[in-house]
């Protein structure tokens, strides 16, 4: 049987600069990490500005001083590799994150929450209905691959049509069903 897997493109660029708030842990209550990708956008942008010896030297030490919630062990992982002390990860999704942040949080100050472009509201508009302040700042965007097209056109002329398609994302569904279709017939 054959297979087609389709994930999400990586991407070098971090959009926002996360560094300029990363670097000022004194303006925040903490921090929230809902997926890897915000996590590998945050550290990549730490090691494109040269600021790693500066995030080991203090920055890290600072941010261990006050919460770090995340979703999901894959992203308690990616926290730990880069310094910090997680919880919240067996939240399991983000309505429970905010279940479990408001009935810990007593910070004035806002929690930092690195995402995506594509975030859904629920973290945000949970913890705003409990006056918990937070700061999204968006990190990494969804896009198409670039080579997406030229990759299915290539599978499909070598292998055929696929007995079945895995999407692990619905932007990936969405980026690429209609030239599916199209191959498909």
């Amino acid at each position: 049987m054959k297979v087609l897997l389709l994930k999400d493109a990586k991407e070098d660029d971090c959009g926002q600069d996360p560094y300029i708030r990363l670097s000022h842990p004194e303006d925040y209550g903490g921090l929230i990490f809902t997926s890897p990708r915000a996590v590998e956008a945050a550290e990549l942008c730490l090691e494109q500005n040269n600021k790693t010896e500066v995030w080991e030297r203090s920055l890290k030490e600072k941010w261990n001083a006050k919460s770090v919630y995340v979703v999901g062990n894959a992203t308690a992982s990616l926290v730990s590799k880069i310094g910090l002390d997680t919880e919240g990860e067996t939240c399991g999704n983000a309505e429970k994150l905010a279940e479990y942040i408001c009935s810990r949080e007593s910070s004035a100050l806002p929690l930092l929450f690195p995402c995506g472009n594509l975030k859904r509201e629920i973290l945000p508009k949970a913890l705003k209905d409990k006056g918990i302040a937070m700061e999204s700042i968006t990190v990494y965007q969804t896009i198409a691959h670039p080579g997406m097209q030229g990759n299915l056109n290539s599978y499909y002329s070598q292998q055929g049509v696929p007995a079945s398609i895995t999407f692990f994302s619905p932007s990936g569904l969405t980026y690429s069903l209609k030239h599916i279709q199209e191959l498909s017939g």
